[in-house]
């Protein structure tokens, strides 16, 4: 058996500072790989070469959406780092209207330049969506948005069914564990199997048993077996479908890299 984290940060502070422990703990629970995902201009830089040093973490390119006042990567720059080795997509991108209020022309601008750049590159949209889902479908229908996963899902099964209709996966994280989480897991129970990915956002939202405890890669696993449960389901289908999943979306990395 083996599982992927789709979704990390493994340069931020609490994981960059003890990688090697990090890539022990997933070694020991079967995590065979990682995708570190980027978030402003410095932390491409941190992830990518985080994945330079190590086979099995791959990184992606992108400007989180949350903050306004972020340099940007121009459609030309984010093209140029997709093509670079050990990037396998790009963002994270998409809407944020929990953190960002009044007119967000910027972050709509900053979502279509991702969106565009992700089919010029022929790669996979890692995307981020709080309190602005409908919004979010919207423009990945209308630019026509190719390939990608909505990350972190904390939507219902109406949002599900748009993401899954624009041929985009599911990813689910530990919030899928919490005990308020009752439409996300209605949402877990619904996505076909063939469509869902999991991950940790670590250092964030540690799943139940560790929640309340820095996360890590390591930590998918527990995020896997509660979907497993949910679904009556093993652990290992769940393990062995999100791999394959894993590996055709983000179709750039070898399965030879676990």
């Amino acid at each position: 058996m083996q599982l992927i984290d789709s979704h990390c940060h493994l340069n931020f502070d609490g994981l960059a500072d003890r990688l090697p422990e990090v890539l022990a703990n997933m070694a020991e629970n079967q995590v065979a790989l990682a995708l570190a995902v980027s978030v402003s201009r410095q932390s491409f830089a941190e992830v990518h070469a985080i994945a330079q040093e190590h086979t099995n973490i791959y990184a992606s390119v992108g400007i989180h959406p949350d903050d306004p006042a972020a340099e940007e990567f121009t459609f030309e720059e984010l093209v140029g780092r997709a093509a670079l080795p050990k990037v396998a997509a790009i963002g994270e991108t998409g809407l944020d209207y929990h953190w960002c209020k009044g007119d967000l022309a910027w972050q709509h601008r900053r979502f279509i330049t991702h969106i565009e750049a992700a089919k010029q590159s022929r790669m996979p949209l890692i995307i981020h969506t709080r309190d602005a889902a409908d919004d979010t479908m919207r423009l990945l229908r209308e630019h026509q948005a190719h390939a990608g996963v909505i990350h972190c899902f904390t939507e219902d099964v109406r949002v599900a069914r748009l993401a899954l209709d624009l041929g985009f996966y599911i990813s689910f994280s530990g919030i899928v564990t919490f005990k308020n989480a009752a439409a996300i897991q209605e949402a877990a129970r619904y996505v076909p199997l063939d469509r869902m990915l999991v991950e940790t956002d670590s250092p964030f939202l540690a799943p139940v048993p560790k929640r309340g405890k820095p996360n890590e890669p390591a930590y998918v696993r527990h995020t896997a077996g509660f979907v497993a449960e949910l679904r009556g389901d093993t652990l290992e289908n769940i393990a062995r479908a999100t791999t394959e999943n894993f590996f055709r979306l983000f179709a750039k990395i070898p399965r030879e890299a676990v």
